[in-house]
């Protein structure tokens, strides 16, 4: 009797019949899917058509000059005969994205932004290999377009980006590894290129700050997302992958108050840890925090307390807040983190206030499968910047860079 009902009820909400004993399937009560003001997906469509196409012709051209044209059976006549660019996507030299490769980097700050690969894991206390991240991550950025639908931003197209290339690390030694990626992310920031950082452990979490701490007179405030607290002093007598942000918040510039953390818990917070967080009186977000809250609340939350008192915030993202099960390939897998929706939805509320520099860390190529913990970390990059495109933010920290770049 009630199906009969509901049966009843449902045919009495369609249109009338356009003909003799037909039924029309439409409902009223269900929105138009080609009304851009009730579906974002075909306002997404109708958007793409004011995006140029000039960067993406001028590939294309210089493709067949340089590649030369292909051969007379090839109907697509944008094809070269050698693969120039960015098709087709299982070929090509792996930069980041298929950017430019800037092989002297004095000239990084033509760019709006500059990938930066540390190939590093002397800070891991436990599964190593993040020293492969950045040629993990850049290989499976080939996938990509530089188009993204819902956005309905084209980073091709909006910006210009670079890959510098890898730092030079010494596998043996932790400080004069730091010292290294803090002149490479120093001289970058000093130039007005935004730095994308490409771990490599969490250990690189305080050189990177130092080097855009050195370059400014102003504050920076940090948004860390991770499962790990990462503030003791030091781990195994050092200062290893456990350790960044007890010496990034003793910097000058940057103070702990400032700095926001996002996704701790689980069994992996060393207690020598807490005692860190509660003295310095930063700013903690547990998933039950995320999930009570929401990811805008929380996102909303971290900004302002990032920002209170600063000039900039910098993300830095281990890949490791993510739930284990979408991202094996990390040193320190803790079930219970974000799901890969809820991660981009905050990286892309975070860095559309605009951010002074960015890392993703902890990617280690040897523990995962198919390529997914590579892809989740790529994501992150191209959402943030994605982000920041499309709200008018990029670039917005090339004013807070007032200092001289002196090397480490």
């Amino acid at each position: 009797m009630i199906v009969m009902k509901c049966a009843i009820n449902n045919l009495s909400r369609r249109a009338p019949a356009a003909a003799a004993g037909a039924i029309s399937q439409v409902r009223f009560h269900h929105p138009s899917p080609f009304d851009p003001q009730t579906t974002k997906g075909w306002a997404a469509a109708k958007k793409e058509a004011s995006i140029p196409t000039t960067r993406h012709d001028a590939e294309v051209k210089r493709g067949l000059e340089i590649g030369l044209p292909g051969a007379s059976s090839i109907q697509d006549k944008t094809i070269p005969t050698f693969s120039r660019g960015e098709l087709p996507h299982f070929a090509g030299i792996n930069t980041f994205m298929k950017a430019p490769f800037v092989e002297d980097v004095r000239d990084v700050g033509a760019y709006d932004a500059t990938v930066i690969g540390v190939p590093f894991d002397g800070g891991c206390t436990y599964r190593a290999g993040t020293r492969f991240g950045p040629q993990g991550i850049r290989r499976i950025s080939a996938l990509y377009t530089p188009y993204n639908y819902e956005m309905g931003i084209d980073l091709r197209e909006q910006m210009t980006l670079c890959d510098a290339g890898d730092v030079f690390t010494i596998p043996a030694n932790l400080e004069k590894s730091f010292d290294q990626i803090s002149n490479a992310v120093a001289h970058v920031a000093s130039t007005g290129s935004f730095p994308i950082i490409l771990g490599g452990d969490h250990s690189i979490g305080f050189p990177t700050v130092r080097g855009l701490a050195s370059v400014t007179s102003k504050r920076i405030g940090i948004i860390h997302v991770d499962r790990h607290a990462d503030i003791q002093e030091k781990d195994l007598d050092e200062r290893m992958h456990t350790t960044p942000y007890f010496h990034a918040t003793n910097l000058p510039n940057v103070r702990p108050e400032n700095l926001v953390q996002i996704g701790i818990g689980g069994w992996q917070v060393p207690r020598a840890a807490v005692g860190n967080m509660v003295d310095r009186r930063t700013n903690i977000f547990t998933m039950d925090d995320i999930e009570q809250l929401g990811i805008d609340k929380v996102a909303e939350m971290a900004l302002e307390r990032a920002w209170d008192g600063c000039d900039a915030v910098y993300m830095s993202y281990d890949i490791d807040s993510i739930e284990a099960a979408f991202v094996p390939g990390t040193g320190w897998p803790e079930p219970g983190g974000l799901l890969p929706r809820e991660a981009l939805k905050l990286v892309g509320l975070v860095a559309a206030e605009g951010l002074c520099g960015m890392e993703v860390v902890e990617v280690s190529p040897p523990y995962d499968h198919a390529d997914i913990t590579s892809l989740m970390a790529l994501r992150i990059v191209v959402d943030a910047l994605g982000s920041m495109v499309s709200h008018g933010t990029m670039g917005k920290h090339k004013d807070i860079f007032d200092k001289p770049f002196v090397p480490f």
